[in-house]
């Protein structure tokens, strides 16, 4: 069974670390992800950009609205995902404890839906909508916080 893992971070739990702490945390995350990959769990993962750089897109009586930036009013921000493999909710919140991130922010756990079941219910035609396995892609800030590919 697939679940996505929403990694939340909260800027002013990261800033109190101490030097080199958000560093140490992300080498702890690449070496999980290697591990983890090698196992068939981690089916991908991805940093996002800060969400300065986010637009949100609404779509109303025909008018399109786009505007800077999520509107949540929260202290944590989406920073990145992961989709996992896990044979139940209870062995991905285990596996969701693992990630140093649950200490400066939160990660949400949602199972992800059978699209093809889905498709069958809703009487669409069938698609393929496989998810290729790729060779898993993490990405870290570099010194002037822009993101490089790992």
């Amino acid at each position: 069974m697939q679940f996505l893992l929403l990694v939340y971070l909260d800027a002013t739990l990261l800033d109190t670390l101490p030097d080199g702490e958000a560093d140490s945390m992300m080498r702890h995350c690449f070496a999980n992800a290697d591990v983890m990959h090698q196992q068939g769990q981690l089916l991908q993962a991805q940093q996002l950009e800060p969400a300065t750089t986010a637009r949100s897109v609404r779509a109303r009586g025909g008018a399109v609205r786009v505007s800077d930036g999520p509107f949540a009013e929260t202290k944590e921000v989406l920073g990145g995902f992961n989709l996992i493999e896990a044979a139940d909710m209870d062995e991905a919140l285990r596996i969701a404890a693992t990630f140093p991130w649950a200490a400066t922010g939160c990660i949400e756990v949602r199972p992800v839906r059978d699209m093809h079941a889905v498709r069958r219910q809703v009487g669409a035609p069938a698609g393929d909508l496989s998810v290729q396995r790729h060779n898993v892609s993490v990405t870290s800030p570099n010194a002037s916080g822009n993101v490089d590919a790992a």
